[in-house]
């Protein structure tokens, strides 16, 4: 398998108005199409920029309480318009475009509402990333995982000629078991399109969006290409989004990194895949993935809010609903293994075993 020639990454935040109908998606496309431009010949004195992400809900936000109301005022079908566009901005550029994340409806799930991005390069759309881990209780976004008989890949992955690459969205990388999908899958980029809020975002005492990404990237030996949302709280309420996008390699170093603040920018770093394949290939230490006992890591179902037999759609209430029954099972297991725990050593889980 041949690596590709080294090349640039893009992470670009926004901060612009949340649309309140769909017919205002299209100049949020606008806007992100001249982002596209700007990186791309901007930056071609210094490198050829393949790959350029986008934050979430950067062409719509949950700006309604409901399922119904996201379904009815907001959510488009994929493919769209608004795909054409960056298919055909993605063959006249030769790139790679990860969007940001749209509401999206499906007739084969009627009322449901997916938050999803699109993988997009010169031949088109190459993957739809549904986000499986929905950020609770507020986001009524329907997860794939928790419809019966759903049968398209929940973390999928796809070779380019830029590398394998695979996206979650936001949520999703508080779970390593999620991100770890998409690495044994073969994703050397991991893509992070993401709308990160204060105070858990790119800013001190928490940070958690920085500490997670370069712990995603060292776990996973993997490249991560992270766009944040940098709305201000005017355009996003209730909350600000302090962006901070950045490109992480696969040691952790941080490659780029935008100001943290609600502001637009676009941050550009260099993309190894060589380097990386080499690294995979060359180590025994901190090889992770190769080092992983997976057998030990089977986790019971603690947390599953399947959809009942009419596909009912999420609401804030049954998210409480399933997180209470969630801490339940939770609760539950833990006792089971401290049970067996304490079976297993003769009655001295809390002793020192000689």
């Amino acid at each position: 398998m041949s690596s590709p020639t080294p090349y640039l990454a893009a992470a670009c935040q926004t901060d612009l108005p949340a649309p309140q109908e769909r017919t205002g998606i299209a100049a949020t496309v606008d806007h992100q199409l001249l982002l596209i431009e700007r990186a791309v010949v901007g930056y071609q004195p210094f490198g050829d920029v393949r790959l350029v992400v986008f934050p979430e809900f950067s062409h719509a936000a949950p700006i309604y309480e409901t399922a119904e109301e996201l379904h009815d005022k907001l959510a488009v079908t994929i493919p769209n318009e608004h795909t054409d566009r960056y298919v055909a901005v993605a063959r006249e550029r030769n790139i790679f475009i990860q969007t940001g994340s749209f509401l999206e409806c499906d007739a084969a799930y009627p009322g449901h509402v997916f938050n999803t991005t699109c993988l997009i390069g010169p031949d088109g759309i190459l993957s739809t990333y549904r986000k499986v881990n929905p950020w609770l209780p507020w986001e009524v976004h329907t997860s794939p995982h928790d419809l019966p008989g759903y049968d398209l890949p929940l973390f999928p992955v796809v070779e380019t000629e830029i590398g394998w690459l695979g996206a979650a969205i936001c949520y999703d990388w508080l779970f390593p078991e999620a991100i770890r999908q998409l690495a044994v899958a073969g994703a050397e980029v991991l893509i992070r399109v993401s709308a990160y809020m204060d105070p858990w975002g790119a800013t001190p005492p928490l940070d958690w969006w920085t500490v997670v990404n370069r712990c995603r990237a060292i776990e996973n030996l993997a490249y991560v290409v992270a766009a944040n949302q940098a709305a201000s709280a005017a355009n996003f309420p209730p909350f600000s989004w302090p962006g901070g996008s950045m490109v992480v390699d696969f040691d952790g170093r941080l490659l780029a990194q935008a100001d943290p603040g609600p502001h637009e920018k676009i941050v550009i770093a260099p993309i190894d895949i060589a380097a990386l394949r080499a690294a995979r290939q060359r180590r025994t230490g901190h090889q992770m993935l190769a080092q992983l006992r997976s057998e030990t890591a089977v986790l019971p179902p603690i947390f599953h809010q399947q959809a009942g037999p009419e596909r009912q759609p999420p609401r804030y209430e049954s998210n409480e609903v399933a997180t209470a029954a969630g801490r339940v099972a939770l609760d539950a297991e833990r006792a089971r293994r401290q049970q067996f725990l304490t079976a297993s050593t003769g009655g001295r889980s809390g002793e020192a075993i000689q």
